[in-house]
């Protein structure tokens, strides 16, 4: 037998319990997400390869270009930077709280080592994109296959 409200609608017992369970992350998350941010997922990262760099694009909205720090070693990227609290009202009485705040930074393992030199970065709309191209010694090189 199916189970009614005043609305008609069918009752979900399980929606219930989806939303205490999300109530709980919230509270054990203590209503910021500094430590979101600082576990080494933020920001969220795509990377693909051509045929002579290695591009990382990484969403960041509301940092601008002063606001990041880009340092490329052989084979790792590192995005580091600051992100200034929406409000610094200690008064304010939040009723929710999900954009990460506070310094970050982190580290993308690149699938070969890049040249700092050939090295690109752009930001807009939110997104920054990292081009940087491989060392010329280690770009593949097409081999001309002689008749004996």
């Amino acid at each position: 037998m199916l189970n009614y409200g005043l609305s008609g609608q069918h009752w979900d017992p399980f929606a219930e319990l989806r939303q205490l369970q999300s109530q709980m992350n919230r509270l054990f998350e203590g209503g910021e997400r500094r430590q979101r941010q600082n576990d080494g997922s933020w920001p969220p990262v795509n990377l693909w390869m051509g045929d002579d760099s290695v591009v990382v694009t990484a969403e960041m909205p509301g940092l601008a270009k002063d606001d990041i720090d880009l340092t490329v070693r052989e084979n790792t990227l590192i995005i580091a930077g600051k992100r200034s609290a929406a409000t610094e009202d200690e008064d304010a009485a939040w009723h929710r709280r999900e954009r990460p705040w506070g310094e970050f930074s982190r580290s993308v393992r690149l699938p070969l080592r890049v040249d700092p030199d050939k090295v690109e970065a752009r930001v807009k709309n939110g997104v920054l994109e990292v081009e940087m191209g491989r060392p010329d010694a280690e770009r593949p090189r097409k081999i001309k296959v002689k008749a004996s």
